[in-house]
């Protein structure tokens, strides 16, 4: 929309190309319109994004990496030849402002005030990265002879100690490149246990119909069945064998009453 103001069609009739140069110039105005209130400091209003997840110091909110603020950009320095800017923004839940600035040795964003950085990062030495060189590194690599003939000697020490890490990480990566083969394998495992799961669920529900069981059944263990194993149960005593031990007695008890003493 700014832009359109600055180059719009319509010329007043008193507008005078060699008295006023522009149409800015005639009505008193920047081209960046309000982003440019407060140039004369040196301040710029863009539009910031934050760079990673943080916590304000005002409400002790969450603001998400992503997030968009009217920022008031200013530069504060050098780093050699790379500039230094500094962006302030206030916080769109409370009225605390944050003020963050590039860090261009480091290729980063630092808080200055007003808030604290999520912590996520991690030491790349720590998880077996590869680091860049130095400055310094990569100067006295041009410069000193001996310097590059050991660094050199160090990487292919290094080199072959990780190879043996690197040859397994190949393998790996090719043992996971047919992507359709395995899925297939994969969903075809799935389809299995689920069918194996369907049919252990009839056969529960059967058992607890035939028993008139209301309580919920688990599935076997093979220790379960090992230890079934070893139980052996007795049933008791038949009818019939009942009547045939009543019988035996009776064939075997005398026909005669005791006499009385």
């Amino acid at each position: 929309q700014g832009e359109r103001k600055g180059t719009n069609k319509y010329y007043p009739p008193d507008f005078d190309p060699a008295k006023h140069g522009s149409l800015n110039k005639y009505h008193h105005s920047h081209p960046l319109r309000e982003r440019a209130r407060k140039l004369s400091q040196g301040i710029l209003v863009i539009r910031f994004e934050m760079p990673y997840n943080i916590w304000c110091d005002g409400c002790k909110n969450h603001i998400g990496m992503g997030g968009r603020y009217n920022a008031e950009k200013k530069k504060v320095g050098t780093y050699y030849t790379t500039p230094i800017y500094r962006f302030r923004m206030k916080c769109h839940l409370c009225v605390n402002y944050i003020e963050m600035q590039t860090d261009p040795a480091g290729c980063d964003y630092v808080i200055v005030s007003g808030a604290r950085r999520k912590e996520e990062r991690w030491d790349m030495q720590d998880n077996e990265q590869v680091l860049p060189t130095e400055r310094e590194e990569k100067e006295k690599l041009e410069t000193d002879a001996m310097f590059r003939l050991e660094h050199g000697v160090a990487d292919r020490a290094t080199l072959q100690r990780a190879a043996p890490t690197l040859a397994t990480l190949q393998e790996a990566q090719s043992a996971w490149k047919d992507d359709f083969g395995l899925n297939s394998r994969l969903r075809r495992r799935f389809r299995e246990e689920k069918k194996t799961l369907r049919e252990e669920e009839e056969e529960a529900a059967a058992l607890q119909a035939r028993t008139g069981l209301s309580i919920p059944l688990v599935r076997e263990a093979e220790e379960d069945r090992r230890l079934a194993a070893l139980l052996k149960y007795r049933s008791p005593d038949s009818y019939e064998e009942k009547q045939k031990l009543k019988r035996t007695e009776i064939s075997s008890r005398s026909w005669f009453p005791p006499a009385a003493g």
